[in-house]
């Protein structure tokens, strides 16, 4: 179970978020400094209690005509080996003390929660109160399969968002599952597929003119012999 503590970070995610967002290959430029406002998300929990899981909308601008943007995060108390080049940035926690805040596809804790979420295993948790479900998020499962997260992989980043291979074994272990998530990342309202791709995940955010929005966070394709 994740908690939430009532307390100060420095800096705050918004301001990591603002020197970090305008060099990623999905966001879109205006010719200014971002101007970001919170506008939406939730977490997952990580079961061993150590990582903290948030998927975080953000909208750049004013008006209804704001971009919309997902940065799904982690939170970890120490480095991540192997991952300088998704680092977001660190920040001093008021309970936890220093946190190495990471962009998080590339790390094996979200990836395998997520994994979990897609095939309606894991339950979207509000954003900003301990131990309660977010019933605004919709999750349609790709898969009911049981499957044993092997291995997992950012194989893609553009302006399409940022996808994500995790390979599986099945419940009697067998290799070769394989799930392909594609985390949308410049949000649009609708409900619009990738292709191959199934969407899986809706959210709402708030436009900073007060309206509401939804759409896709994610989609995904679940293939049983990849190979074959």
């Amino acid at each position: 179970m994740a908690i939430i503590h009532r307390t100060t970070m420095s800096p705050g995610k918004l301001e990591l978020l603002a020197a970090w967002l305008p060099a990623q290959p999905w966001y879109r430029p205006t010719g200014r400094a971002p101007e970001l406002a919170r506008a939406g998300g939730f977490r997952l929990d990580d079961l061993q209690g150590e990582v903290g899981i948030e998927f975080m909308v953000v909208t750049d601008g004013p008006g209804s005509g704001a971009a919309a943007y997902q940065v799904p995060m982690t939170y970890r108390a120490r480095v991540l080996p192997g991952a300088d080049g998704s680092l977001i940035g660190t920040a001093e926690h008021g309970v936890l003390g220093p946190r190495w805040i990471y962009d998080g596809p590339p790390d094996p804790v979200l990836a395998a929660q997520l994994a979990a979420l897609v095939r309606g295993e894991a339950e979207p948790q509000a954003q900003s109160v301990s131990d309660t479900p977010d019933p605004t998020v919709t999750v349609q499962p790709v898969t009911r399969a049981a499957l044993t997260v092997t291995r997992s992989a950012v194989v893609a980043s553009g302006p399409n968002g940022t996808d994500l291979r995790i390979q599986a074994a099945s419940a009697d272990g067998t290799p070769g599952a394989q799930l392909t998530v594609r985390i949308h990342r410049a949000l649009r309202t609708g409900d619009t597929a990738d292709g191959a791709l199934q969407p899986c995940l809706w959210a709402p955010w708030r436009l900073p003119d007060g309206t509401t929005a939804r759409g896709v966070l994610a989609s995904a394709q679940y293939r049983q012999h990849p190979a074959a």
